[in-house]
């Protein structure tokens, strides 16, 4: 299965307590975190709302 590797780039400071939520479900705690997810449809929206806060690549 695909994953996708999400890093924050951004800070959390200035968003919404959804946003600071969602970056936490994500295992993002600061800027420049890393971490490997599975490509799921969950983690897409995830990622999609705060897609001005993180970069992320598919990885195999």
């Amino acid at each position: 299965m695909m994953q996708l590797k999400v890093t924050q780039t951004r800070s959390e400071i200035g968003g919404t307590k959804s946003q600071r939520s969602t970056l936490r479900g994500l295992g993002l705690k600061r800027i420049g975190d890393t971490v490997v997810k599975e490509d799921r449809p969950e983690i897409r929206g995830m990622i999609r709302s705060v897609a001005h806060l993180v970069t992320f690549e598919e990885v195999d």
